[in-house]
């Protein structure tokens, strides 16, 4: 019997996750708080495995029945019967931690409960529940049909158990996961990326070189695949100021303080590739 995987989320990352779980052979609930959103879901994942079927990556009736494995719905309690459950909302402390309370009283017991978080203490969202031990961090990287990285996460009490289900998940649906052992906001990655787009943004601030010199510095000197402003860019300038600034209220260690340039663009509306405008224009 296919196992039943929950996404809480159906903006870029949970239908990415929706679309490759439901690919691997999971039977998946896709939800969301409006109809709009789950269409908008729905149209990116059929958008998608359309594309891998243009390619030649994809048989056009694996498609067919991977779409038909997944449901969506508006109802939370959809979820009530699921083996594992993604959470992939924004990046919200409040919103993540009731989502959790709901699901503990909702799913079965031996239900693993997953953040996609990307800067989240797991350990602040596990608090929410009755079962710490059955909550952890599975970090997938957009777009999830394209990334091959998942980060897993222990949050204080996660259980080897439970890390051993979500990473046979996460391989299950071709990822490469890494194990973060120790939950620190913004564990490894988002640590990174966080740092090096903070000093690369002071760099661009005060004059030291341009946008396009310093993204070129990083890809020709470090192999980089793209530059940290045009990472910013991509992932939106706003998402990795709220990161950064997680990971500065948390650490208080000032490489993490976002530069003030950052915040003027987002109060600008300058966000990056999704609004037509960040350290490039697009």
């Amino acid at each position: 019997m296919a196992k039943k995987l929950a996404v809480i989320g159906a903006g870029l990352m949970g239908s990415g996750i929706a679309q490759v779980s439901a690919q691997a052979g999971w039977d998946v609930v896709l939800r969301d708080v409006t109809d709009a959103a789950l269409a908008r879901g729905t149209d990116a994942i059929k958008t998608s495995y359309d594309r891998f079927v243009a390619k030649g990556k994809l048989a056009a009736a694996d498609a067919e029945a991977a779409l038909g494995r997944i449901a969506t719905t508006t109802d939370l309690d959809a979820a009530a019967d699921a083996d594992i459950v993604v959470e992939a909302v924004f990046e919200n402390i409040d919103t993540k931690r009731e989502i959790f309370r709901t699901l503990d009283g909702l799913v079965r017991d031996e239900t693993v409960l997953a953040s996609n978080t990307s800067a989240i203490p797991i350990t602040k969202i596990a608090a929410a529940t009755e079962r710490p031990e059955r909550v952890v961090g599975a970090h997938f990287f957009s777009p999830v049909p394209m990334m091959q990285l998942c980060e897993l996460v222990r949050g204080y009490k996660t259980s080897d158990e439970t890390l051993a289900a979500v990473r046979e998940f996460a391989e299950g649906v071709g990822k490469t996961c890494i194990v973060v052992n120790r939950d620190v906001a913004g564990f490894v990655t988002t640590r990174l990326i966080s740092a090096l787009v903070v000093e690369a943004t002071k760099l661009y601030e005060s004059g030291v070189a341009t946008a396009e010199d310093i993204d070129t510095a990083c890809k020709l000197g470090f192999g980089h695949a793209m530059g940290p402003l045009a990472t910013a860019d991509l992932t939106g300038v706003d998402i990795l100021l709220h990161a950064a600034d997680n990971i500065y209220t948390e650490s208080q260690d000032e490489k993490f303080a976002p530069p003030e340039i950052m915040r003027r663009m987002v109060d600008a509306g300058d966000l990056g590739r999704k609004s037509g405008q960040g350290f490039y224009q697009h």
